[in-house]
């Protein structure tokens, strides 16, 4: 395998284009009967550090009554909270990023250029380290993970000249993964679907079905566990969500096929089985899930830890699973058809816990005003 990693990408013209409105031309324009996200101001941060905006406010929702933080989002699929107060949220199908101000209300940072939305694929996981906004996203020649400088203040916020760390991840209409997120130990973590090719996950050589590891500049770790591949887990067919606890415990949520969604503790090296097994096998040439589901009661997407347990968020299940970290076989399920389906969930800076919608993906119902954030205190 050789990936291509770390290769400078020049920024036409329209590339990363400011957009001054969310009204901005592209796919998914709000329209009339779906007003563009509200830009009300937000106090002042300093000039070229995004992780100086203003403290955060408590949040004051619970979990049987969430504060709504923000409404009138297109296919929104991540989060990645800012240290500052605030968050930043990536739109699939869009393919913008939109801030989310910590005086509340939103503003729309940049359209990423070269994203080539198509069913499950286009702009998905997002995350910020050391003044950088990270990417994984589909283009034409398969999926993609950047990185740009984050610039400005709260309200004002551009992105600088992209960077790729890795392409040639296999891409297709479904199974693209497309979770990102930083460890505890500072190296950037990856899930990548079978991109419809089950085969593709047991082939260490691919890059499909997999959970990669990666340094922040797109380079492969000197421990990973095989030399010179960013590979860390395979066997995976769709996971969608990274979290870890706080002993260092790295989780994954993944989504199956007909039978069993997962809920997998992620070691160095190991298997997951898929497409010789799907859910708990009692194969010792496999790592079994410490809990899973049927799809239908779950489709576990993004994760986070806060509050002791872990949280989940469901979309076919159209539900938030907490499972407490102390017993990771057990669990228990909110929101139950409340808000739709549920694309992420993140742990904020002040100790809520930030959900996000996900109805406006094609398969759900939404509803006046939808997609949000929700927040509350765990």
């Amino acid at each position: 395998m050789s990936p291509r990693r770390r290769r400078r990408v020049a920024a036409p013209p329209v590339a990363l284009a400011l957009v001054l409105a969310l009204a901005a031309c592209g796919p998914g324009e709000p329209t009339a009967e779906r007003p563009a996200a509200s830009t009300d101001p937000a106090p002042s941060g300093s000039p070229g550090s995004p992780d100086a905006s203003a403290s955060p406010s408590p949040r004051t929702g619970t979990l049987e009554s969430p504060e709504t933080l923000a409404t009138e989002l297109e296919s929104p699929w991540s989060i990645a909270l800012l240290p500052g107060g605030g968050a930043l949220v990536s739109e699939r199908d869009t393919a913008r990023v939109v801030e989310v101000l910590p005086g509340g209300g939103t503003a729309a940072v940049a359209a990423i250029d070269g994203v080539v939305p198509r069913g499950e694929g286009g702009l998905l996981g997002i995350a910020v380290r050391d003044g950088r906004l990270y990417w994984y996203a589909t283009r034409a020649d398969g999926n993609a993970i950047l990185r740009a400088s984050l610039e400005g203040s709260p309200g004002e916020r551009t992105l600088g000249e992209p960077e790729e760390l890795l392409a040639g991840i296999p891409a297709a209409g479904n199974h693209n993964g497309g979770r990102i997120a930083f460890g505890p130990d500072g190296m950037l973590y990856a899930t990548t679907g079978d991109a419809g090719v089950p085969a593709r996950s047991q082939d260490p050589a691919s890059l499909a079905g997999k959970i990669l590891r990666l340094e922040p500049d797109g380079s492969v770790p000197a421990d990973n566990p095989t030399p010179g591949s960013p590979v860390y887990t395979l066997g995976h067919r769709n996971p969608q969500g990274l979290a870890w606890s706080d002993d260092g415990t790295l989780l994954a949520t993944e989504f199956g096929q007909d039978t069993w969604d997962e809920l997998n503790v992620i070691e160095a090296g190991a298997n997951y089985g898929w497409p010789l097994v799907e859910g708990a096998a009692g194969d010792r040439r496999f790592v079994d899930p410490v809990q899973q589901w049927p799809p239908a009661e779950a489709s576990p997407s993004g994760i986070a830890v806060a509050g002791e347990a872990l949280w989940i968020a469901n979309l076919r299940g159209q539900s938030l699973r907490r499972v407490p970290l102390d017993d990771l076989a057990s669990s228990s399920v909110h929101w139950q058809g409340e808000h739709g389906r549920l694309r992420d969930v993140a742990a904020a800076p002040d100790g809520s816990v930030w959900a996000l919608t996900g109805s406006t993906d094609g398969r759900g119902r939404p509803s006046e005003g939808d997609d949000r954030i929700l927040a509350f205190e765990p």
